[in-house]
């Protein structure tokens, strides 16, 4: 008997292959590389490698070529575009370095790499180890090639986002770190495709359609939520968040998945739209799809499919939760960058994806991909979840007053230029925002726009349809005495009284008389009523075309203790016109919170300790307790930091001071969340330039 050989080392250039690879902000050790595209190797104790060699690739747990899930190629002299190849680099005498490629269509997951040499008769392949292979935005075979590179680096590398949040008067944003090349994040993101209930079903089958971005995506946004497969992030829109944390705390995604995988794969609590978009960005980031998060201000969720929502209001003006249609003060969604052979080339490019879990898709809580030029040219009969996006920008809006005892409804005005507001996401390279949505719908109220909408109408069938709780055309025609407005008089800050101006106009040329009932209550971001707030009601006589203010005041101490983590606060107006109809006023309010101050001391150097400053003034007359900030980065902190303050007395400046080393060079962020008793989630970052 001949003496074994024996186990062949290899030599993965992970640091080289990662450079070519854009891979190598991934903390691994492993090799991971892009599709389509060659990466060499190096491996020893393969007896006379100038001998016949087979390489063997395999993915899954039932690896088969007709799956595409394995494959077998030998040395060739050139590089093969739609299949597996391999061609020598080097040899020497116990050596062999190769390049090997692999199709630009080739399911993504980690691959085992198994060699036999065919000198040596019939021996058993022997394993020189795992890869992991991604999708390759750089590759023009690949269905998510993204000309642009300064796009690939923002969509594909970029570890920091902002989401906007607050409503169309007044938007506001906060900085998230995606942290997709966190230590084992790519891990769990693969850890998150074999737990789909796709692959529990039938997982040869799953593994070989995930060459496909729009099948990937459609799974992950199923599994982001938790609602059908014990996904990562449990929805709560109640306003109260004991047993979790408050989806306003969370300043990352890596926090979320680890603590997903380290709890056994128990969904992790809270989340709302951002949570689910910003987790979604960070596991299609890290497996290589173009993907970033987008926020719709009013924001349409159509439950019954009419591309019409109906909002119910009671006598007093309380918005009343009947039906299940609603209007988000802002919505965030995903978009990602991918070809869609299924639809044709003109709708490739953005797709739109949502892990929130709204409604029900093929029986389960996921959404999309629906291509955007769909959704903005009404093509709403196109998969998936078409005319669902559509309603969420573009559905026309019916307000109605109702009385629950006689069941009656009566139409107080419709709006079709409401939904689908100041569409946006963070610009390419910069902290700014841009607004796309030209992107989603033509101009609102245009011609064209409202033939858009009456285009998806048709296909959806609700042209002709009789629909007894559509208004009629008398409802419609009806026209108001009077006009209503509230008009902000100050600041919109947590802490401060909150100053408002009812404006009121008589439109008619003989006096009105009108009654007025107000209420505020504070809501969460999707307009769902809490707690009230304030009440009250005033009688008021309008000579002909008479403008009249009415100043209102609602002080902190009456919205402190209601108020969500939101910042949320409906004031409506139920104008009461003596023999005319009813007129509702509304203004939907975000406040904001006080401001932190981040200040880095000194130069940020690479391994080297810095001091960051974090400073806070209360700006209310009353001690704040229960103080924590709490401070993340990519390279710049491992994990998250968590800091306790001392309590804070009336009009006091805390500073925190604390000490950071950057890891590594470039231009950082670090981001920080300030929370106590009296605010809630106070978010700021700072751009940090390190150098070596």
């Amino acid at each position: 008997m001949g003496q074994a050989a024996a186990q062949p080392s290899t030599d993965w250039h992970v640091k080289e292959n990662g450079r070519d690879h854009h891979t190598s902000k991934f903390s691994s050790k492993e090799l991971i590389v892009r599709r389509g595209q060659a990466f060499v190797i190096t491996f020893n104790g393969v007896e006379q490698p100038e001998q016949t060699l087979t390489f063997i690739v395999e993915t899954g747990p039932k690896p088969s070529k007709q799956a595409k899930t394995q494959a077998t190629f030998g040395i060739s002299s050139t590089v093969s575009k739609d299949s597996w190849s391999a061609v020598l680099q080097s040899t020497s005498s116990h050596s062999v370095s190769v390049s090997i490629s692999s199709p630009p269509n080739a399911v993504i997951g980690r691959y085992k790499l198994s060699v036999q040499s065919t000198s040596t008769g019939s021996s058993s392949p022997e394993t020189l180890g795992t890869f992991v292979l991604l999708f390759n935005p750089w590759s023009s075979g690949d269905n998510v090639f993204m000309p642009n590179k300064a796009e690939c680096e923002e969509y594909v590398l970029e570890e920091f986002g902002i989401i906007f949040a607050g409503n169309n008067y007044h938007i506001n944003s906060f900085g998230w770190n995606f942290g997709q090349f966190q230590a084992d994040i790519l891990n769990i993101c693969l850890s998150m495709l074999d737990r789909s209930l796709n692959y529990r079903q039938d997982p040869a089958t799953d593994v070989s359609h995930r060459h496909d971005p729009k099948y990937l995506g459609r799974v992950l946004s199923a599994m982001v939520n938790a609602n059908d497969d014990q996904g990562v992030v449990l929805g709560n829109w109640s306003g109260n968040y004991d047993g979790g944390k408050s989806p306003s705390s969370w300043t990352g995604s890596g926090e979320i998945l680890q603590s997903w995988k380290k709890s056994g794969f128990k969904p992790v609590r809270y989340g709302q739209c951002w949570v689910f978009a910003a987790v979604l960005t960070t596991v299609l980031r890290c497996l290589g799809i173009p993907t970033r998060p987008i926020t719709n201000f009013s924001s349409a969720h159509d439950a019954d499919g009419n591309l019409r929502v109906d909002e119910f209001y009671d006598a007093s003006g309380n918005h009343l939760n009947e039906g299940a249609d609603s209007v988000w003060n802002f919505h965030v969604w995903n978009e990602s960058w991918f070809s869609r052979s299924d639809l044709g080339p003109s709708y490739s490019g953005w797709q739109i994806l949502d892990a929130t879990p709204q409604e029900e898709s093929g029986g389960i809580y996921q959404c999309g991909p629906a291509s955007r030029n769909a959704v903005k040219e009404g093509d709403v009969d196109l998969d998936y979840d078409c005319p669902f996006v559509f309603a969420e920008v573009n559905a026309d809006c019916m307000y109605w007053s109702y009385d629950r005892a006689t069941r009656k409804k009566t139409l107080l005005f419709n709006k079709s230029t409401v939904i689908g507001q100041l569409i946006s996401t963070k610009a390419v390279g910069r902290d700014d925002r841009i607004d796309i949505t030209s992107d989603y719908k033509y101009e609102e109220g245009s011609k064209k726009e409202r033939d858009i909408f009456k285009k998806a109408r048709k296909k959806l069938g609700l042209e002709d349809k009789f629909d007894p709780t559509a208004p009629t055309p008398k409802e419609i025609e009806q026209k108001p005495d009077i006009s209503g407005k509230f008009k902000m008089a100050g600041p919109l800050e947590v802490g401060k009284d909150l100053n408002l101006i009812l404006v009121l106009k008589n439109l008619q040329s003989e006096v009105k008389s009108v009654n007025v009932n107000m209420t505020a209550w504070s809501t969460v971001y999707t307009r769902r009523p809490v707690r009230e707030i304030w009440k009250d009601s005033l009688s008021v006589s309008l000579s002909p075309e008479e403008e009249k203010h009415f100043p209102i005041k609602i002080s902190y101490a009456e919205y402190q203790q209601q108020l969500t983590t939101d910042n949320a606060i409906e004031v409506t107006a139920l104008c009461h016109v003596e023999g005319g109809i009813q007129v509702l006023v509304q203004r939907h309010i975000a406040l904001d919170n006080p401001t932190i101050d981040i200040q880095v001391l000194g130069e940020a150097k690479v391994n080297e300790e810095m001091d960051v400053e974090v400073v806070f003034t209360n700006p209310i007359d009353i001690e704040v307790k229960d103080c924590v900030l709490q401070v993340e980065g990519s390279d710049l902190v491992r994990g998250i930091l968590k800091i306790d303050v001392p309590p804070l007395k009336a009009k006091d400046i805390s500073s925190t001071k604390f000490k950071l080393t950057p890891f590594e060079t470039g231009s950082k962020h670090l981001l920080v969340n300030f929370s106590c008793d009296k605010f809630a989630d106070i978010k700021a970052f700072k751009t940090v330039k390190v150098i070596d």
